[in-house]
């Protein structure tokens, strides 16, 4: 089952015992990151300039993205850092999910970010699924949650892919820039902490010549919108 919901409160369970089993500890130190060169999207754009880096290069619009992917999941709560390297097992980000019952105890996740021009399908989430056995310390057994954000839509492959899955899944549609269009996520999800999560789609006036509305997702918790965390990260 994929759960996501616009505009309805979410079911409220509660707290599985493989939440409990994702807060027994308190987070983890997440790994060093694979350069000392940028520690953020300001700094890689620096370094970008600096090194000439190409802007349509496969390592400038994935780091671009990965980097941009981490600032705006702040908004949700999320406090990621990027590990993305040769030895990643395919993981860019690892942080922490500060959802409001979490207290000292925010729920673990791992991330996968993906800015490709073509369609997605099922193999994607297979992908994320293989990631679960090359995570970091701190990042391994049960109660971790996978996440794949992706600049392009979900397909009916991926989705039937997301329901099926034994991995507890989150997929997210993050545009370039970061904006995001949709989220979605399965049953085994819940089990593991989401089940207060729910979707509503708000409607924003364009800062553009025209003016207008466009759609952005803001995400809720047993009704309530999940405030973000504030500042700026490191």
């Amino acid at each position: 089952m994929i759960c996501s919901c616009s505009l309805l409160v979410p079911r409220i369970h509660p707290q599985s015992p493989r939440r409990l089993l994702s807060s027994a500890l308190r987070p983890p130190i997440p790994p060093p990151s694979p350069t000392s060169n940028h520690h953020d999207l300001p700094s890689f754009l620096d370094y970008a300039a600096r090194t000439s880096l190409n802007p349509k290069s496969t390592t400038y619009v994935g780091t671009h993205y990965e980097y941009t992917t981490r600032e705006s999941l702040r908004r949700f709560a999320l406090d990621l850092t990027r590990i993305g390297g040769r030895l990643d097992s395919g993981i860019d980000l690892v942080g922490t999910w500060h959802l409001p019952d979490s207290g000292l105890h925010p729920l673990r996740v791992i991330v996968q970010c993906k800015a490709l021009k073509n369609k997605l399908g099922p193999n994607v989430i297979r992908e994320l699924e293989g990631a679960f056995l090359g995570a970091p310390v701190g990042w391994r057994g049960q109660g971790i949650l996978g996440m794949l954000v992706s600049s392009r839509e979900s397909t009916k492959g991926l989705r039937n892919a997301l329901s099926k899955s034994t991995y507890p899944l989150v997929w997210i549609f993050a545009e370039l820039d970061g904006h995001v269009r949709q989220v979605l996520w399965n049953e085994c999800a819940e089990d593991v902490g989401l089940s207060g999560l729910g979707v509503e789609v708000k409607h924003v006036v364009e800062a553009q010549e025209h003016g207008g509305f466009d759609k952005t997702v803001c995400l809720t918790w047993n009704g309530e919108e999940i405030k973000g965390l504030g500042g700026k990260t490191e």
